[in-house]
């Protein structure tokens, strides 16, 4: 399936920048949607690599094993 033609009834709209919180058109002719800018889509893909987007980790460490070279 295509991406490149989208139905007739897709009318672009305004929506708020992730990153930036300016106006970005959301719409076919945008390539960075829902990002306003390649500036925005790209620190918001630097924040996933550097992890500042993760969820809380609630499991417990593992417990010591003691040297692993002794197993």
């Amino acid at each position: 399936m295509s991406h490149s033609n989208p139905p007739e009834d897709f009318a672009s709209r305004k929506v708020r920048c992730p990153a930036c919180a300016g106006t970005s058109i959301y719409s076919p002719n945008n390539a960075y949607r829902p990002f306003c800018s390649a500036r925005c889509k790209g620190v918001d893909l630097g924040a996933w690599a550097s992890e500042d987007f993760k969820l809380p980790d609630d499991t417990p460490p593992d417990p010591p094993s003691g040297d692993p070279r002794l197993q």
